[in-house]
């Protein structure tokens, strides 16, 4: 493994601190929404738990993303790694993936998601999935079928981002994509040498990027 290299274009610069990633995200003691930006349930907006490491994307991060996975969003199996409220894998399902599995860990977080699944009226099993437990465990059964996207955007501070890059070699295949969101502070670890960071931008508080498998 080693690190490849980055795009020539240096990261955008810095408007202004971020020091939380979302403005709709709940404080502690009190509920809290995401809102979906884009497709078919565009402006939906959906309750938040306030759990403890639960940080959702921001509508702006979202948009950038989005925009990057522009022409693979459509059709496409994902996974929403460490789901959280699960913003990542819905705007994927709104803008007409085909599947999502969600990961998450803390019970609370799995049921509201399940909840705003059915608000929304997705299919269970057949168009999505939440997946209650450790995320580095469970993703070991869900290999079978490589994924098109994946979403890694796990709490700061747990030292998660290396071994889940690690536990996901077997669940992408060439052309797929993964987008990887991290604490500012932390190096991006080594990515296998089929692994391409294709865009990537910074704040003071976190830097995204998406990797894609090229061979």
């Amino acid at each position: 493994m080693k690190r490849v290299s980055r795009p020539s274009r240096a990261p955008s610069s810095v408007k202004k601190r971020q020091t939380a990633k979302n403005a709709h995200a709940p404080q502690r003691g009190q509920p809290g929404q995401i809102r979906i930006i884009g497709g078919q349930w565009r402006g939906r907006k959906l309750p938040v738990l306030d759990a403890q490491g639960l940080r959702p994307t921001t509508d702006r991060n979202k948009e950038t993303l989005f925009n990057w996975l522009m022409q693979r969003v459509s059709g496409a199996r994902c996974l929403d790694l460490f789901a959280g409220s699960g913003g990542l894998g819905l705007e994927a399902l709104s803008r007409y993936a085909t599947h999502c599995d969600f990961i998450e860990l803390d019970k609370q977080a799995s049921r509201q998601l399940k909840a705003n699944l059915a608000t929304l009226k997705v299919e269970p099993s057949v168009t999505a999935r939440v997946h209650n437990g450790d995320a580095l465990n469970i993703v070991k059964s869900l290999a079978q079928t490589p994924y098109d996207i994946v979403f890694v955007d796990p709490p700061f501070n747990q030292n998660l981002v290396e071994p889940a890059l690690n536990a996901l070699v077997n669940n992408v295949k060439v052309g797929s994509v993964i987008y990887l969101e991290h604490e500012s502070s932390l190096s991006t670890p080594p990515l296998p040498d089929n692994w391409q960071i294709t865009k990537e931008k910074r704040t003071n508080a976190l830097v995204y990027m998406l990797i894609e498998v090229v061979s």
